[in-house]
């Protein structure tokens, strides 16, 4: 039944004009919308007398979960553009939307939201500009407009977010560890590879995690940044964060030779233009966060590409140096026995071999040609990495040759994102990737934003401090109720590593804890160390698990702690578990298997080892109807990976 004018707005509001305007003389306070299910207010206060900047709040089920919060542009000398802007206008509409992602933690997601749209006026800048709300089940959104037709130039943007007292914030920057804090002592330590060129204080990257003292969990990220810079936040008050633009790339020195790193302090765009949203996810079960990540995807800017039904989700293994035809063929051949999609040529197999060289040159020896039709004949797909360097210079004859020679995808490395114009070369390079029906990861300081719903080629980024940096258990499960809530995730698993950290159960159950459309297996590993297919029967797993999900179910779980989640694909689920250095048990509901008999083939921790790589899988098998009860017992570091079959 659709939700009538009196419900999406409400409050000081007793009705509205035909179309659902009101007119400046009006002037309404406040303003509210609520989401579809009405757990969610939303409110809009407008400057006055008691306070000169418009503020925006909200509640869940009438516990707050943003405390009033100023709103600003800022203008390119310094001002801001908000502070006694007079209203003008203000209109309610319901957004009405379900769609199917290329790929995604389900087949379709509900974008259904209330949205509010406040007009007003600056007259000493000669400025008209908007604020626009939406309320959502799973969460709330705020973005400006900036209306008329004229160029604007800005220097960064004022958003705040005051939290109820006493809230807790987890915060990391540039791939490094999470720190918990206040949100005025936000904090994380930078990258040890940063310098004087990208933004310096006490900064950090989104998403961000936000506990609130009534027990709220909330996902602070962004969405649908389109032409503007990246943002980070910072501590501005009591209990307060803010937005920072950020005037340089992240962490652009010191890997793939030279660039422009100068301060972008001020940029201009086009009116009529809307800034990315600021997002907050809201969920009274912390777990249940992984449920709602497809907020993210379902505010962006739709599928600007046009067909996509050649995009390929799946699981890729890297061909590694020393770069022969001979090795390259024998990592197709483990690809095709894995059941894996795809293979990837790593750095440095193109040119002299070094970063700068020709991008579409192989180096001597190796037979490209042959080993692109190797891989097609049996049904794998190449991806080819390339350096940003080679990347700027010469995309156009990149992206013809590989489409000439039958590529699937291409990562590039050491990709910059931060100011408009890394912003920007980013779309670009994606876009015209995808003209050419080339599949696009991108590797680096990066964040996502829901720039896969609007260029679906861009199917993986990394932006995570995964298995290259053999992080702990605890930074494991502090992952998929922060970075990963975002978007893609590229953690690059590893197996049976000797720095690994954790156990292998715990590697395995990454596959389905973590979602990533182009999941990288085995990273550091040749085909060789496992030519005896009898001594991996715990493989099995990784040859069945997907990348791409019909559902999501999450079934436990607590930042820092431990996660459970079911994702189905097809008529099956695979369930995924991973603790932190605690031993555990947890209990799982198995009712979201639905009717009938299952098998559940177990990957479980065995006997705890003194250290926890060492401890050994454990595979057993038992069958069980929906609700009947499964206890799973994680060892330290430990983690537990299921496939459930009908019988």
């Amino acid at each position: 039944m659709p939700i009538g004018r009196r419900e999406l707005i409400s409050g000081a509001i007793a009705a509205v004009t035909a179309g659902g305007i009101r007119p400046a003389a009006a002037s309404p306070r406040p303003l509210q919308i609520h989401s579809p299910d009405g757990r969610i207010r939303v409110t809009l206060a407008l400057p006055d007398a008691a306070g000169p900047f418009p503020c925006w709040s909200a509640t869940l089920d009438d516990l707050p979960i943003l405390e009033p919060s100023r709103l600003a542009l800022v203008l390119e000398d310094g001002k801001l553009l908000g502070p006694r802007a007079r209203y003008r206008s203000h209109r309610a509409r319901r957004h009405a939307e379900r769609w199917r992602p290329t790929y995604g933690i389900a087949e379709s997601y509900d974008g259904t939201r209330n949205e509010l749209e406040v007009v007003f006026d600056d007259p000493e800048r000669g400025l008209r500009f908007a604020i626009r709300l939406a309320a959502h089940d799973h969460g709330i959104a705020m973005r400006y407009r900036l209306l008329g037709r004229r160029k604007v130039r800005l220097g960064g943007e004022a958003t705040s977010l005051r939290f109820p007292q006493g809230s807790r914030v987890w915060s990391s920057r540039d791939e490094g560890e999470y720190v918990v804090s206040a949100p005025e002592a936000v904090a994380p330590a930078p990258h040890p590879d940063l310098t004087k060129s990208t933004d310096q204080g006490a900064l950090a990257d989104p998403p961000l995690y936000v506990a609130t003292p009534q027990g709220i969990a909330l996902s602070l990220c962004e969405s649908d940044r389109l032409h503007y810079p990246r943002t980070m936040f910072r501590g501005a008050g009591r209990d307060t964060l803010v937005t920072h633009l950020m005037r340089f790339p992240g962490r652009a020195t010191g890997y793939s030779g030279p660039g422009d790193t100068h301060a972008a302090p001020v940029f201009a765009v086009q009116a009529p233009f809307e800034t990315p949203w600021r997002v907050l996810l809201v969920s009274r079960d912390p777990a249940k966060l992984l449920e709602k990540a497809g907020l993210i995807q379902s505010l962006a800017t739709p599928n600007r590409l046009g067909d996509v039904s050649w995009i390929r989700p799946g699981r890729a293994f890297r061909i590694r140096k020393p770069y022969t035809t001979e090795r390259a063929l024998a990592c197709v051949d483990f690809a095709a026995r894995r059941k894996l999609e795809f293979v990837e040529f790593d750095a440095h197999w193109y040119g002299d071999g070094t970063d700068p060289s020709d991008a579409t040159v192989p180096i001597a020896g190796l037979d490209m040609a042959r080993i692109i039709a190797a891989a097609k004949a049996k049904g794998i797909g190449m991806i080819l990495y390339v350096d940003r360097v080679p990347a700027m210079r010469q995309l156009d004859a990149i992206v013809r040759t590989y489409r000439a020679w039958g590529v699937a995808g291409i990562k590039f490395g050491f990709v910059w994102e931060g100011r408009q114009e890394d912003v920007d070369f980013i779309y670009d390079m994606v876009r015209r990737c995808g003209e050419q029906r080339l599949m696009v990861n991108l590797h680096d300081n990066l964040r996502p934003a829901g720039l896969e719903r609007t260029l679906p080629n861009y199917i993986a980024l990394e932006g995570v401090r995964g298995n290259e940096q053999f992080p702990t258990a605890r930074h494991n499960v502090t992952l998929p109720f922060t970075r990963a809530l975002a978007g893609p995730i590229d953690y690059t698993i590893c197996y049976a590593h000797e720095r690994n950290q954790t156990t292998n159960a715990h590697q395995l159950a990454m596959a389905a804890v973590y979602y990533n459309p182009l999941t990288f297996l085995y990273w550091y590993d040749a085909p060789d160390k496992y030519a005896d297919d009898a001594a991996w029967p715990e493989l099995r797993w990784f040859d069945e698990c997907p990348t791409s999900w019909g559902a999501t179910v999450a079934l436990g779980g607590a930042i820092g702690e431990y996660v459970a989640v079911a994702r189905r694909h097809g008529e099956r689920w695979f369930l995924g578990a991973m603790t932190n250095e605690q031993a555990r048990r947890v209990p799982i509901a198995t009712g979201f298997l639905g009717e009938g008999r299952w098998r559940a083939t177990i990957y479980a921790d065995g006997t705890a080892a003194a250290q926890a790589r060492l401890t050994p899988v454990e595979i057993s098998r038992r069958e069980l109807h929906a609700g009947d009860a499964l206890e799973l017992v994680l060892a330290p570091s430990g983690g537990q990976a299921i496939l459930f079959e009908r019988v």
